[in-house]
């Protein structure tokens, strides 16, 4: 329970040594400091943020409870996008954090969505040869799935995510209340990645939130309670039994490779964002599934059909794609970490809740789909 009676929910990610606690519940962000104090090293945090949450006033409430736990604190403002999540922002981090005589028991605060999250692991991970964090997640996104299970990274010009640590927070704090002051468009790329739970391995799930999925996105708190309780206890179980992605963790990539390269050819701008790849990229997947012989062509329309009434884009439409071509695309996917020796590895599905890992899957059929989708753009 928080201080004024608000009930937290408590998952926790079981790694021995280095297991924590995810907590979930309503105002949480107001009483941080009592809940961030027990697995401080000393009472003194370098919370890394950037101008979003801070205009949302996220920021001011995390100081104030700080403060009111006797934690000393100071803060770094980045700009907000995933153009932070580069090597200069890397640097420019590490190198305020050195000037300002962080030492190893400094932790530091992650407090914003998936981008924030990542960057802070990164630089914790580096720092001083190892620092602790704490995940305060501000988005849908990375409540439900990037502030969980220590997959740390920044982007370079050659691809999305390709240089990080698997490196574990001490605490995950999700506070359900910020999500009322994202705009629609930030909690609905969120929302992608709720769905991808339900089309990895949980087909009740995902029939659940082909009927409250649209009040999840319009406001209902229980909706949105439960969802992220239901996609956590699913990411706390897979990372418990394969941290380091050799095996079934695999699968929480389902739409990622076909959403990173579409991520990369748009600059990684704000003209798509994450969510909204791997909305489009989990609908290529099943195609591609589809085009395998693996799952029925109405398991990819009932994913797109579930996409539209909730927002999500399911195809190139929305996207400015001028000048691509299925060419560019594939080389922007031999470029994903889960390329081995030139082949290309997807998560496919056998139907929704069905999800397995392909190893070698063919160009040609990948190409395929690329080209059905560039050719449907309207």
């Amino acid at each position: 329970m928080t201080t004024d009676g608000t009930t937290i929910e408590r998952l926790g990610v079981d790694l021995g040594d280095r297991s924590y606690d995810i907590l979930i519940g309503n105002g949480l962000l107001a009483d941080a400091g009592r809940l961030i104090a027990p697995v401080l090293r000393a009472p003194r945090v370098a919370v890394i943020t950037d101008q979003n949450v801070v205009d949302a006033g996220h920021l001011a409430t995390l100081e104030t409870a700080l403060a009111a736990a006797d934690i000393a604190f100071r803060t770094i403002i980045l700009e907000p996008g995933e153009q932070t999540k580069d090597f200069a922002h890397l640097e420019r981090v590490i190198g305020d954090l050195l000037a300002g005589g962080i030492d190893r028991k400094t932790s530091l605060i992650a407090l914003g969505g998936g981008v924030i999250g990542d960057l802070t692991g990164v630089c914790a991970a580096l720092t001083l040869r190892g620092i602790d964090f704490v995940q305060v997640p501000t988005t849908l996104l990375a409540q439900v799935d990037s502030s969980v299970g220590g997959k740390t990274a920044i982007n370079t010009t050659q691809g999305k995510n390709l240089v990080g640590a698997f490196y574990q927070p001490r605490l995950v704090l999700a506070d359900t209340g910020v999500l009322d002051t994202l705009p629609v468009r930030e909690l609905q790329a969120g929302y992608a990645e709720v769905v991808k739970y339900g089309v990895i391995d949980m087909p009740d799930f995902f029939e659940w939130l082909e009927g409250n999925g649209p009040a999840l996105l319009a406001g209902d708190a229980a909706a949105r309670r439960h969802a992220i309780l239901t996609c956590c206890d699913a990411k706390a179980r897979i990372v418990s039994s394969d941290e380091t992605e050799q095996g079934q963790r695999a699968l929480l990539n389902l739409g990622h490779t076909f959403g990173h390269a579409l991520e990369a050819e748009t600059g990684y701008g704000g003209g798509l964002l994450h969510g909204e790849a791997v909305a489009i990229g989990m609908v290529m997947a099943l195609t591609l599934s589809n085009r395998l012989g693996h799952c029925p062509g109405n398991d990819a329309a009932r994913l797109r059909a579930h996409l539209d009434a909730t927002g999500l884009p399911a195809d190139f439409t929305r996207l400015n794609a001028d000048g691509w071509t299925a060419d560019r695309l594939l080389a922007h996917m031999m470029k994903d970490k889960k390329t081995e020796d030139g082949k290309l590895t997807f998560i496919l599905a056998r139907a929704i809740g069905a999800a397995f890992i392909e190893h070698d899957v063919p160009t040609g059929p990948v190409a395929d789909v690329l080209t059905e989708f560039l050719s449907a753009r309207g």
